[in-house]
Formats: structure tokens, sequence, C-alpha cells
């Protein structure tokens, strides 16, 4: 079961450092592209949604690998499913029917979750 955590876990907190790192840095002009929902949500908003997904990734993987407070692992990842139910309606709302990365993030994460509790 461990093993399945790290390869599962490790996927998804690579998604969202990378998801999360694009939202800090990048400009509204550079994500649009990739997110067409960036111009209906505030920047400070997509600022602190990106270090949340950094944030989250790291829950993933730190607290395991360190051994120190290993609820953390699993709170991150249900934090990670959350996030998702939240981004589901920004795309539906918005027009953008797109939401099977968001549904494939949220059983990932929720499977992370899951993963988690038997370390």
């Amino acid at each position: 079961m461990a093993i399945a955590y790290w390869i599962v876990a490790g996927l998804l907190a690579l998604f969202y450092f990378y998801a999360g790192t694009l939202k800090v840095i990048r400009s509204r002009e550079q994500l649009r592209p990739m997110m067409a929902w960036v111009d209906r949500v505030p920047l400070p908003a997509l600022r602190a949604l990106g270090t949340v997904e950094i944030l989250g990734a790291a829950g993933l993987i730190l607290p395991p690998l360190t051994g120190t407070t290993p609820w953390l692992a699993p709170t991150a990842a249900i934090g990670l499913v959350l996030l998702q139910a939240g981004a589901i309606p920004v795309h539906l709302t918005g027009g953008d029917r797109r939401i099977t990365l968001n549904v494939a993030l949220t059983a990932t994460a929720a499977l992370t979750a899951w993963l988690a509790t038997g370390l």
C-alpha cells in the first residue's frame, strides 16, 4: 500500500506543484491559453489558489517522507479534493464544460487520502 501511495501521491504532487507554480509566477495573459477561467477570478485569488496547490503538493510528500505529523498527508489530499470540488462549478458556470481533468483530479486526490490512512 505504501508503494501505491508514493506513486499516486507523487504524480498528484507533481501536477499540483507545476500548476500552482504557474498560477503564482505567470501573468494572466500567459495563463489564458491554458486556463480559460482566469479572467473571471481576481488576480490575488488566482495567486492564492496557486499557493494552496503548492502547499497541498508539499503536504502530500513531506510528512510521510520525514515521518513527522503523518496526519497532514490525508489532510492535504482531502484539501485537494475540496479544491477540485470548488473548481468544477467555476468551470461549469463559465460555460467551460471541460471538467474531465477536474473529476480525475478529484478521484485521484480521494484515492490518495485513502492510501495515506494506511501509511
